[in-house]
């Protein structure tokens, strides 16, 4: 005879591992951090060579970052900058207005720069390469930043500020790319074509 008593105790110990298994997996992804770029202590520099005689030197000052930080699972991490194209400093107006024009960054039509990242590689206990997708002058292309943790935990001025209450993170990230493979300029801005990158940040838990 069937016995419907145990088939009943059956499914719902299946349910109940499944809703179980669910929790758990949910639970795994809530355990995300999420940080934001604080605007005050982000530097997005880039530099270059002027014609092989110097170097020049320049920055965004105006980005937003997130970061969802996985620390039980790194290559799950994933981070997304918007930089304000028309925040371009270089300490001398007229090369900003030059770099803001049609002949270079063109920010009137192109007035973010972005990047997403793809994938997260875990190179040692405090760094990592983060590959992703940059979109500049209206041109995406994929460039992998060279990243160090500098800081995780509690702010060192928090103890004074309440602003620096909570959790930070902070990274150093370096990337070089060629400037012309996304149409900004029609010359090498040096011997090499290259453009360095480098980015500080602290950011501020969210979540």
């Amino acid at each position: 005879m069937y016995n419907f008593s145990m088939a009943l105790s059956k499914t719902k110990g299946l349910a109940t591992g499944v809703l179980l298994a669910f929790i758990l997996e949910t639970g795994a992804a809530v355990a995300a951090e999420v940080y934001k770029f604080d605007q005050g202590h982000t530097e997005i520099g880039f530099g270059w060579s002027h014609a092989g005689v110097s170097m020049q030197h320049g920055e965004f000052i105006k980005a937003e970052g997130t970061l969802t930080l996985d620390p039980e699972k790194i290559e799950a991490s994933k981070i997304s900058v918007t930089i304000d194209a028309k925040s371009v400093s270089t300490g001398v107006t007229a090369l900003d207005t030059h770099l803001k024009s049609s002949d270079f960054l063109d920010v009137e039509k192109h007035p973010t720069i972005s990047f997403q990242s793809t994938s997260v590689t875990k190179t040692g206990a405090a760094s990592a390469d983060v590959s992703g997708d940059l979109t500049l002058h209206g041109v995406t292309k994929p460039v992998t930043l060279k990243v160090k943790l500098t800081h995780r935990g509690s702010h060192p001025v928090g103890q004074y500020i309440a602003h620096y209450k909570g959790s930070w993170v902070a990274f150093a990230a370096e990337t070089v790319i060629n400037h012309l493979e996304f149409g900004v300029g029609s010359y090498p801005a040096g011997p090499n074509d290259k453009i360095m990158i480098k980015i500080n940040t602290e950011m501020k838990y969210q979540q």
